[in-house]
């Protein structure tokens, strides 16, 4: 068993696929769609230990998947992905997998204590509203001294800490996806969510962002009242 305070040793994979549903989907009776839901979600649950389903706020994506497991062992990862293939390909003819971003957990160079505000992953609630994004930092910032970033992540670290309802969660993508980090945020306030990126925007560090875009802002429902705005 994982007590707390070993619990940040332990590592974990967390997977965000973005989803729309094709033509063919609305071509199904209502009795159909909702066969198609059951199956499905049975089998995105057997792919991971916890599974959300998110509605998408944008254009082009109904969905987004949120799979996390623990990753311990060096075949967990492969383990998972044979089990979310093994889940959607039935289902293909019904779904468009527009993106996918990934990573895995680890603890904070930045921070010896783990945050009150970090996101559980295997949590049994969530918050009303899922932001994700892919982020990456320029090469200057990795040739700076270890001191020089510590003391910008500092000043990072205490605007966030101002804004206790915001959760966070950061995953380390290096070598695995385009980007090196998938950001992910939790809130049950959007527009002071946009405060604080706002604020953010004036720290120091901001100057070696090479890039935090696309964003995605999702809403959050039990999985199967999610998949009911689309039966």
């Amino acid at each position: 068993m994982v007590t707390s305070s070993d619990e940040s040793l332990h590592r974990t994979l967390n997977h965000y696929s973005l989803i729309s549903f094709k033509e063919s989907y609305w071509s199904l009776s209502t009795n159909e769609r909702e066969e198609f839901q059951r199956g499905w979600l049975n089998g995105l649950c057997g792919a991971a230990q916890k599974v959300d389903i998110f509605q998408a706020t944008e254009t082009g994506i109904d969905l987004i998947v949120w799979s996390a497991l623990p990753a311990d062992d060096q075949q967990d990862a492969a383990r998972f992905f044979e089990r979310f293939a093994a889940a959607n390909t039935p289902y293909r003819q019904f779904l468009d997998l527009k993106d996918s971003l990934w990573g895995f957990t680890r603890p904070s160079q930045y921070s010896k204590a783990r945050s009150k505000q970090e996101i559980d992953p295997f949590g049994e609630s969530r918050k009303s509203y899922l932001i994700i994004y892919p982020f990456s930092k320029t090469t200057e910032w990795y040739l700076m001294s270890r001191e020089a970033r510590q003391g910008m992540m500092n000043e990072h670290i205490r605007i966030g800490k101002q804004h206790e309802d915001i959760s966070q969660l950061l995953l380390y993508s290096f070598g695995l996806q385009n980007q090196e980090f998938v950001v992910v945020y939790e809130t049950d306030d959007l527009a002071h969510f946009s405060d604080l990126v706002n604020e953010l925007r004036d720290t120091e560090a901001r100057r070696f962002t090479l890039r935090d875009t696309p964003l995605h802002t999702a809403i959050y429902h039990p999985a199967q009242e999610t998949l009911n705005l689309w039966k």
